[in-house]
């Protein structure tokens, strides 16, 4: 397998690391994705000048997010309350999903002086889909990846996600829900793919386009079909079909598990997500 940057397209990685545009449309995908999820979910919003969140679609906190902030030091401290109140009276957890772009530079001190616990980094990375086609990617015998079309696939779906990702069936049952009331269609914002090995599901992946960006998402492998290079395979059909719809530019959030396959695919870091959390 050869990452982008063995083509020797070291101007690209510069311009990926540094880009100021590339970072945005990381931010802005992941935020359209969580906006649009709460959205279906049934969820309520709010976005003006200051902040952005969604809340109440999700029982799950990553799911319940502020995505965006661009306000005073004095207004910041009281949006941060605002939110934990917000979370406080729905008696849910949440997330604030702390980004370069968010301001002022002292959000991660009030956020800790509220109260929420430091859920640590998570990498933010991007590919250039052009150059997807000279990444090679070992074919995994038996494995046959198809789109999810019908209510039959979206359970096979859940099913692995409810076997080893984020909380698990709780995660897996709101999702599958929210993805069922978005639509299943080829014109979706969202698609989704399954990995089967015979009759039985064993990977997924999502991508949510927006703007000629695909956000790569829910990206699992059940846990006794780890280590075939069935994670790397499912998400490279992923990057080919968002190539192949136009998009140019590919980007997702790395969990320790995933970093090196991703790097191997062609991704490079970007910056760094930190997520705060209250635990409701």
């Amino acid at each position: 397998m050869r990452a982008a940057h063995a083509r020797g397209d070291d101007a690209f990685i510069a311009y990926l690391t540094d880009s100021g545009d590339v970072a945005a449309a990381i931010e802005s995908n992941v935020a359209g994705a969580l906006l649009h999820m709460g959205r279906t979910g049934g969820g309520e919003e709010r976005s003006d000048s200051e902040v952005a969140w969604t809340i109440g679609g999700s029982p799950i906190g990553y799911h319940n997010a502020v995505v965006r902030c661009d306000a005073s030091p004095a207004r910041a401290a009281r949006l941060v309350e605002e939110w934990r109140d917000e979370l406080e009276h729905r008696g849910l957890p949440g997330s604030w999903h702390l980004s370069p772009s968010m301001r002022p530079a002292g959000l991660a001190d009030l956020l800790l002086a509220a109260g929420f616990d430091d859920g640590g980094d998570e990498p933010a990375m991007a590919a250039d889909l052009r150059a997807v086609a000279e990444v090679d990617v070992p074919a995994v015998g038996g494995l046959v990846i198809s789109p999810v079309r019908d209510p039959a696939a979206l359970d096979a779906y859940r099913s692995v996600l409810a076997s080893g990702f984020g909380e698990g069936p709780p995660e897996a049952e709101w999702v599958a829900a929210v993805f069922d009331g978005a639509g299943l269609h080829a014109d979706r914002p969202w698609q989704h793919v399954v990995g089967w090995v015979g009759d039985e599901p064993v990977a997924t992946v999502s991508t949510f386009v927006e703007g000629g960006v695909a956000g790569i998402y829910f990206v699992c492998t059940a846990p006794g079909a780890r280590g075939r290079g069935i994670g790397a395979a499912i998400t490279r059909a992923a990057m080919d079909d968002a190539r192949a719809a136009g998009c140019s530019l590919a980007v997702l959030g790395a969990s320790p598990m995933g970093h090196a396959v991703y790097r191997r695919l062609g991704f490079v870091d970007v910056f760094g997500y930190r997520l705060f959390e209250w635990a409701g």
